[in-house]
Order: structure tokens, then sequence, then C-alpha cells
């Protein structure tokens, strides 16, 4: 290399950085702060001699902590949740599920026949189309507490044949 000299083995160093990254930072990304430590340097290059390699390292793996840190805030990461199976179970489609989705669906489709049709209206309009309580007053010239109770209604003649 003409005009660059090689990059200085750093490997003797990950230990060392690792150990320091590990007390300030969650365990789980020490891997790639430690590779975003290795990378700024190797991206630097040794265009000018580091006279303190070491010390260097360090100077860059406090900057990286603190690139993350602001990252993190910005971007609320401590709200985040890991997306795992004991959070989200990630639910099969097996034929038998399938079928009682099919007979759920079957039997809130006769449900909703078998309501009367204006608490039918309303809660089709409110449930399925989302409708507010008074742009469905106004369609079906009712009043909102009329609205309000024919939910209720609805809901309640579900409720009794064990439906949603």
């Amino acid at each position: 290399m003409q005009g660059r000299q090689q990059v200085t083995d750093l490997s003797v160093h990950v230990p060392a950085l690792r150990r320091y990254i590990a007390k300030r930072a969650n365990p789980v990304d020490v891997d790639d702060l430690v590779q975003d430590v290795l990378v700024r340097m190797h991206v630097r290059g040794q265009a000018d001699p580091i006279a303190n390699v070491e010390g260097y390292l360090f100077q860059v793996a406090a900057s990286v902590l603190t690139d993350r840190a602001r990252r993190d805030t910005v971007r609320h990461r401590g709200a985040h949740h890991e997306l795992t199976e004991a959070l989200h179970p990630v639910d099969d489609l097996t034929p038998e599920r399938v079928l009682r989705g099919r007979e759920d669906v079957d039997r809130l489709a006769n449900a909703l026949e078998e309501m009367p049709e204006l608490t039918r209206d309303v809660f089709v309009l409110h449930r399925f189309e989302e409708m507010s309580y008074d742009a469905i007053g106004r369609h079906l010239g009712i009043s909102t507490s009329a609205v309000g109770r024919n939910i209720m209604k609805a809901i309640r003649f579900l409720a009794a044949r064990d439906l949603p």
C-alpha cells in the first residue's frame, strides 16, 4: 500500500475493549458495539500514525457508546419489546384452527341474521364499517343515544350466543 500504512492489529485489545463496553452497555449489544469500534478504526486507517493506539481505541469506544445512547434515546429503544415466542407466541394455522374460525364466522353471520334489523344495521355500521355513533345516527335518521342502545342490545344478543 503506497501512501497508507498497514492497519494496526487490534485483536490484542479486543478482550479489554469487550470488558470496557460490557460495563457500560446492555450485554446483548456488546458484540455490535465492539464491531462498530473496530469498523471505525479500520475506516480511519493509518494515514497518520497513532501514538497511543490503546488510548485512541478506548476514545473511539466512548464515542460509539455515546452515539448509541443518543440513537436509543431518539428511537425510544427502551420502550421496545423483543419479538420473542414468550411475548408474541406464533399460532400455527392448523386445519382444526381454520375450521374453528370458519365455524365462528358462520355462527356470527347466523346471529346477525337473527338480530332485529335496526340493531344489526347499527352494529354492522359501527363494528365493521367503523362509523362513529354520530355518523350512524345521521345515516339511519336516529339519535346518538338510540345508536348506543342498539349497540348494547347487539352486544348482549351476541354474548348470549357466546360470540365476540
